[in-house]
């Protein structure tokens, strides 16, 4: 009997069972075969090389896929590991899992360390294990040949992941001379790995746990072409160039101190000012649409976050609590904004006339993240939230929904963040329990995003086990302009927080309902937001939000009171910017406004003085012209 395969375009194709990805690529193109590394059947993942037995829908994956390079880099790990156990006989095997960009295995090398100086003979050995192009083989395992085989090997951290492993659910895949416990998948073979690059050695503990054994590991990145390796390389350098911690100090935007902690940013004048105008910016378009500010304290009582159910997520991982003289009473650092919002939704009863209600804070938050994870403004554990919840009814959830979308889809754009995708993100069908609510609530919640993404016509893609614990949520990828993806701004439907907190409206036919609530954040954060936003613009921020608009460059001191009082006059005009009185010469001054990045540089000598004018120069692209004062300020408002 025939098993029918249904491809991406919806076409039925017929095959024997046993068929595999790769053989109906074969059937199709040839050429298309040899670029398929693994392929999706039935939305998972598998080997393209795997039997398929029964009626499937199928999808092909190839380097250009998302999942085909997560294939491509885990199997590069699993070549790497065959690499390092060549040249370190001996070396045991932790995790090796595929990253963003390229893969990682933890290892123990005993008593050994390794050096980044190693990398280029291990990065030798691997592109010499992968000429060999060996298969990738899957192999179904029982748990005591399994037990056996890492016994035998004398692997004791394979040994302890098997543990929590039942009979059925354990494979290993061989390739070459290594065998490693693996659920997969691994692209065909070795020899479509063409390039590598070892990027970095640094240390793990083993499940993450600080009291556990500190292993090595070694981080590299591979590509089916040594073209793409290049350029991914000089990719690399021009973000280097772009770092938000290396701008943010010469921009003199923030800074952080050890005495002060780590984690915890430090916002200089300049800094400040650029954040104010990003807050200021929505905070105006917020109350356009219909929002309430409000403010609410850095901390609340201990039995706030029980009641939300924060406290029993992530207590554990959060600062502990605060003792006050009072005893038994204890207080957090705010971790998260919605349970104070849920008691000024609370305090006193509504109707649905007031609905829907929609309040706004530019709230702060405190979350102790591993001293290992926090970098720059992108991790830290003292952070502004762009905070909004939304109460309405349950037949006015997709209206505002939606309004919720566009406001944020507003805000990407205005600041240059024209490629982005949303991620529609649901809970694990298959581990409940790591949510609160029922299953009636969850499918309401999931069915609102669902139909308003594409009511709005949203491209969106979908992630099992992603929701937060209360309910599903949209989250925004955007695309930098060195083509790097992050987790922005953020929408989440919530049918279980009004629940806990007993929150209701009187109907309109005179009952108590519960109100559903949307939790919103366009930006995320200010801190993770700035410090892409600066990545992304290479520090050359819009002009609207510069905090310094322009420099007014004297060619001579004397001209300083001229420069003082076009700088009063530009001020009168909101046009922001500083005079450069120092007694350099006026190539030092040009060239130092270059590098901080200054948009317009306003050059006045004597001639300028006489008539009024100012001499303007643009930031990278050189003179502009004389002006008059308002013929610049005309020039000023066309580009922005």
């Amino acid at each position: 009997m025939m098993i029918n395969i249904t491809l991406p375009d919806g076409s039925v194709r017929q095959y024997e069972p046993g068929v595999s990805s790769l053989d109906i690529a074969k059937s199709i193109s040839e050429g298309l075969a040899r670029n398929v590394i693994a392929a999706k059947v039935n939305d998972v993942v598998w080997d393209a090389t795997r039997s398929i037995n029964e009626d499937a829908s199928v999808q092909l994956l190839t380097w250009r896929d998302k999942d085909g390079k997560s294939t491509f880099w885990h199997s590069s790990a699993h070549l790497m590991a065959e690499a390092l156990e060549a040249l370190y006989p001996g070396v045991k095997f932790a995790y090796g899992p595929a990253t963003e960009n390229g893969f990682f295995y933890d290892i123990d090398l005993g008593d050994r360390t390794l050096s980044s100086d190693e990398f280029p003979k291990i990065e030798k050995k691997i592109l010499e294990l992968a000429r060999n192009k060996s298969d990738y083989i899957r192999k179904e395992v029982s748990k005591s040949d399994a037990i056996k085989y890492f016994t035998e090997k004398g692997d004791e951290y394979k040994l302890e992941t098997i543990e929590d492993l039942n009979d059925g659910e354990i494979t290993f895949y061989t390739q070459g001379n290594f065998t490693d416990l693996c659920r997969g998948p691994h692209i065909p073979n070795t020899g479509v790995i063409k390039a590598v690059k070892l990027m970095n050695v640094a240390g793990a503990y083993w499940k993450g746990d600080e009291n556990r054994q500190q292993l090595t590991r070694v981080y590299g990145v591979t590509f089916p072409k040594q073209k793409e390796l290049k350029e991914y390389l000089e990719l690399l350098e021009e973000a280097k160039k772009r770092d938000h911690r290396k701008l943010g100090k010469e921009l003199e935007l923030f800074m952080f101190s050890e005495k002060v902690g780590s984690g915890l940013p430090i916002w200089l004048p300049k800094g400040t000012a650029l954040r104010s105008r990003l807050e200021n910016f929505l905070k105006d378009e917020q109350v356009k649409r219909g929002y309430k500010p409000v403010i609410t304290p850095h901390i609340g009582k201990k039995e706030l976050y029980e009641t939300s159910g924060h406290w029993h997520k992530y207590g554990e991982d959060s600062f502990q609590p605060i003792n006050t003289p009072r005893e038994g009473e204890l207080f957090l650092l705010k971790p998260m904004n919605c349970p104070h919002h849920c008691e000024i939704y609370g305090h006193k009863p509504r109707s649905y006339k007031e609905l829907p209600l929609r309040i706004a804070e530019f709230g702060t938050v405190y979350r102790y993240e591993q001293t290992g994870e926090l970098h720059g403004l992108t991790r830290v554990r003292g952070f502004t939230q762009d905070d909004a919840h939304l109460f309405c009814m349950p037949d006015q959830l997709k209206e505002e929904f939606l309004g919720v979308l566009d406001l944020t889809t507003f805000v990407l754009e205005k600041l240059g963040f024209t490629e982005y995708t949303a991620q529609i993100s649901l809970r694990d069908p298959e581990n409940k329990e790591k949510y609160i609510g029922s299953d009636e609530i969850w499918e309401q919640a999931e069915s609102a995003i669902i139909e308003a993404t594409k009511e709005a016509g949203l491209e969106t893609t979908t992630e099992l086990g992603e929701a937060a614990f209360y309910g599903p949520k949209l989250d925004f990828m955007i695309k930098d302009a060195l083509g790097r993806s992050w987790q922005l701004g953020t929408i989440q439907v919530d049918y279980n927080l009004p629940e806990r907190f007993e929150l209701e409206y009187i109907g309109k036919d005179n009952m108590p309902h519960r109100p559903v609530m949307i939790h919103r954040a366009p930006f995320g954060s200010m801190e993770r937001f700035i410090g892409v936003l600066t990545e992304h613009c290479g520090g050359k921020f819009p002009l609207w939000l510069q905090p310094e608009q322009f420099a007014i460059l004297p060619i001579s001191e004397k001209f300083n009171d001229y420069a003082q009082n076009l700088l009063n006059e530009l001020a009168a005009k909101d046009i922001r910017g500083f005079v450069d009185e120092r007694n350099e010469k006026i190539g030092r001054k040009i060239r130092d406004a270059e590098v901080k990045k200054v948009p317009l540089m306003l050059i006045v000598g004597e001639k300028e003085a006489q008539e009024d004018k100012v001499a303007v120069r643009k930031q990278g692209e050189g003179d502009v012209g004389v002006m008059s004062i308002d013929e610049f300020e005309t020039y000023f408002k066309s580009l922005l």
